[in-house]
């Protein structure tokens, strides 16, 4: 419910912000010399959406490294629960003085 409320608040300021910013300014691309006249609100709200797509991607590729050091790190400790598993069973076997047979792929 706050997720709405905060984006209906949100979405308010920047149509309150493309109304009243309506003058139009030269925008130009500086290498290629290119220039286009829009809006204000639409030159600022596109730079803002460049500006937050790049920043989405950069956390998304933070996000993807941190997962897979936590697949490796599963993947570590499965099998060091294995290792343990195998060890208790050897050291059971040998109080009670019964053969314990490695479970299969070890």
């Amino acid at each position: 419910m706050l997720r709405w409320i905060v984006a209906i608040l949100v979405l308010i300021v920047i149509v309150a912000f493309a109304l009243s910013n309506q003058q139009v300014v030269q925008v130009g691309l500086w290498p290629t010399g290119v220039e286009i006249e829009v809006p204000l609100s639409w030159a600022v709200l596109a730079a803002s959406a460049v500006a937050f797509i790049i920043g989405a991607l950069m956390t998304w590729g933070g996000k993807l490294s941190a997962k897979s050091r936590a697949r490796r790190a599963e993947r570590s400790v499965a099998q060091l629960q294995d290792q343990v598993a195998i060890l208790r069973a050897q050291m059971a076997s040998r109080s009670t003085g019964t053969a314990v047979l490695a479970p299969p792929g070890t």
